[in-house]
């Protein structure tokens, strides 16, 4: 059972029960349902074309919810053989159906990444910081609100952006690898629009997904972007994102994601972490507050300062930011640890360890704690 497959042909089902008349909440349950039905019989009876299969018993789920819910009078529907499923990709059409103008910012994305995206609850509740019960919630409402409505009207293309990077810092992450599918959406979109920032987040993840192959190790651990083989970095997206880096800028209209990818180019620029230009990146870093004046870019803008000014600057910026803030206690031991308090150092990485929301990143934290611990004995 190849369930990337199915997790790929999602919203092409769903796309193509939207385009029959089926509305939006409708057509995504429906697809699950045909989901669990191939769970069921794949393995022992695999069709000859997934999606044609998909579309049509996803199709007579719909259609029994119908019947189910109406016997006022009996609807007539052409039940396509699995030849009528077209080809084409329905993928980018739906990111906009998601990011609906009637929808919140905050639900289109969540529901993006349950319909599209292919996320479960859980792991959209994780990225989110929120109990699994709350996002379940805000993703029914989205679907409440989207039920009976035409999709006729044009996402929101900055929604679709924040989706599009959310989607593929989750396949980032290794637990669903959905980075290449976030890619591929976003490489139709720039084909699509004449937008820099559309470009510029292509870059972002071209030049990150470049790295991927370092960021963690066979046994799991992860690796710090300080530590990695850079030899083993992928020197042909590297370049890609570059040029398409230059070409959005050269457009003088600069937006976070060309600033997050200028960031990510100085970081892919260096030979060695030695060589990094940090100077240049605390200058990136105050571009992108201007776009976006968040804690954690302010956080990451703390820890560039300390490699660029040194330490005790690092850790006079990071003062200002709230203690309770993710990765906070994480970003100061490492700065303690370069001005020379270990003692501190340790038990703040050990902290760290105790809110770090994946596993990867708590064992790495862990063993932080232990090898600055050893250095004090």
């Amino acid at each position: 059972m190849n369930e990337a497959l199915l997790r790929e042909l999602v919203p092409a089902v769903i796309g193509v029960l939207v385009r029959r008349g089926a509305d939006f909440a409708a057509a995504e349950d429906a697809v699950q349902e045909a989901l669990i039905r191939a769970l069921e019989t794949w393995p022992a009876d695999p069709p000859r074309d997934a999606k044609a299969w998909l579309v049509t018993v996803a199709w007579r789920k719909f259609l029994d919810a119908i019947r189910a819910e109406t016997s006022r009078r009996e609807r007539e529907f052409v039940v396509p053989a699995e030849s009528e499923a077209v080809s084409v990709d329905d993928s980018l059409w739906l990111y906009f159906l998601c990011a609906h103008p009637s929808l919140p910012p905050a639900s289109a994305v969540a529901l993006t990444l349950r319909a599209v995206g292919g996320l479960t609850t859980r792991q959209i509740a994780t990225a989110y910081l929120v109990p699994e019960a709350t996002m379940a919630q805000r993703i029914s409402r989205s679907k409440r609100k989207l039920a009976g409505v035409p999709l006729d009207q044009p996402g929101d293309l900055v929604t679709v952006l924040r989706v599009l990077y959310l989607v593929f810092n989750e396949g980032y992450s290794g637990d669903v690898d959905l980075a290449a599918e976030a890619i591929r959406v976003t490489r139709q979109l720039v084909a699509a629009t004449d937008e820099p920032e559309v470009a510029g987040l292509l870059a972002l993840m071209l030049l990150h997904h470049a790295r991927r192959a370092s960021r963690i190790e066979p046994d799991g651990r992860l690796v710090p972007l300080a530590e990695q083989d850079r030899t083993r970095w992928d020197t042909a997206l590297i370049a890609e994102g570059v040029v398409i880096l230059q070409r959005a800028l050269s457009r003088d209209r600069l937006g976070e994601y060309q600033a997050q990818a200028a960031i990510a180019a100085l970081h892919a620029d260096a030979v060695t972490a030695e060589e990094t230009d940090w100077v240049q990146i605390v200058e990136w870093y105050d571009e992108l507050l201007a776009f976006t004046d968040s804690p954690v870019v302010r956080l990451n803008r703390a820890v560039a300062v300390g490699a660029a000014d040194g330490p005790l600057a690092g850790l006079a910026a990071l003062a200002e930011l709230d203690s309770s803030l993710p990765r906070h206690a994480a970003a100061r031991a490492y700065l303690l640890e370069r001005v020379g308090d270990l003692a501190q150092a340790a038990d703040l990485y050990s902290a760290a360890a105790q809110v770090a929301t994946t596993v990867p990143e708590r064992d790495h934290l862990i063993r932080e704690a232990a090898r600055v611990r050893q250095l004090l004995t």
